[in-house]
């Protein structure tokens, strides 16, 4: 059993080097600026990012959505020196081949990123939760779980939308945690911190209103299948742009003039490329 379980772990991290193996050809809309992101983010953020491995075309295609990895910012609270700015490592986050790692601004600036910042959190509740993800550095997940790995390598299978979530719990073994935000959505749920609209129809209240949505709202919340998606929609946090943080103004843009026709048209050249791209995975 022992050698058993010992080929399958071999095998799986041969599947985990190739599904976090990065794609040629990704080209950031608008990159991300570690300098500015130091200045903007605070304690408790969540980073989301658009990544180009094998398996983020899995996830945004699952999940319907730009993003497919999630990082929380925790601050200095990791280095003695806070001068050392974007290079030291101030984020904590999930990966399929390293596990829960500590990492710099520096590795996300080829990507594009989206900052979303839970409102009205108390400073011993940001404590704890930056103190909940620091305390889970250095964990391992085991990747022996083949059927786990492989439902990844088929980026987009033919199902109709309201089920592509749903393949997401296939498997269900800690590759899923590892690829999901499960360890970040513990960190918040540790306070009582919520991600997801409520279930109930209190008045007032933010809540999901089909059935289908409160089906998968209980779903997701039963197997800790958060993913990046679910902060970017969580009405708890709210979407923070870097470029309108310390204030702008439109008038003070630097326009290069009219364009010419070969721009005109380059510009719709790449205009219905994106869209082919974007019917592809859908």
């Amino acid at each position: 059993m022992e050698t058993y379980n010992g080929v399958l772990q071999r095998f799986g991290k041969f599947l985990t080097k190739l599904l976090v193996k990065e794609s040629a050809g990704y080209k950031p809309y608008t990159p991300s600026d570690p300098e500015t992101l130091n200045r903007i983010l605070e304690p408790g953020d969540i980073l989301l990012v658009e990544g180009n491995q094998f398996v983020s075309a899995s996830i945004k295609y699952l999940t319907q959505s730009t993003w497919s990895h999630a990082a929380i910012y925790v601050g200095d609270i990791l280095t003695d020196d806070p001068d050392k700015k974007t290079k030291r490592h101030c984020l904590i986050e999930v990966t399929l081949q390293e596990g829960c790692v500590s990492a710099p601004l520096e590795r996300y600036r080829r990507y594009n990123t989206r900052i979303c910042r839970p409102i009205g959190l108390t400073k011993e509740d940001r404590q704890v939760v930056v103190d909940f993800m620091v305390s889970k550095i250095g964990l391992k997940y085991d990747t022996k779980n083949i059927l786990d790995l492989l439902r990844y390598f088929f980026p987009t299978p033919p199902i109709p939308v309201r089920w592509r979530r749903r393949m997401i719990a296939f498997g269900s073994g800690e590759p899923t945690k590892a690829i999901c935000s499960s360890l970040i959505a513990q960190a918040f749920q540790s306070i009582k911190y919520p991600i997801l609209p409520e279930v109930t129809l209190a008045p007032g209240r933010v809540h999901a209103k089909s059935d289908h949505s409160r089906r998968e709202i209980l779903h997701i919340r039963h197997h800790s299948l958060y993913t990046p998606r679910d902060f970017d929609l969580s009405p708890y946090f709210k979407v923070i742009k870097p470029t309108l943080e310390h204030g702008f103004d439109y008038k003070k843009l630097q326009w290069s003039g009219k364009l010419s026709e070969r721009d005109i048209l380059r510009n719709k050249v790449s205009h219905e490329e994106e869209i082919a791209d974007n019917k592809k995975t859908e």
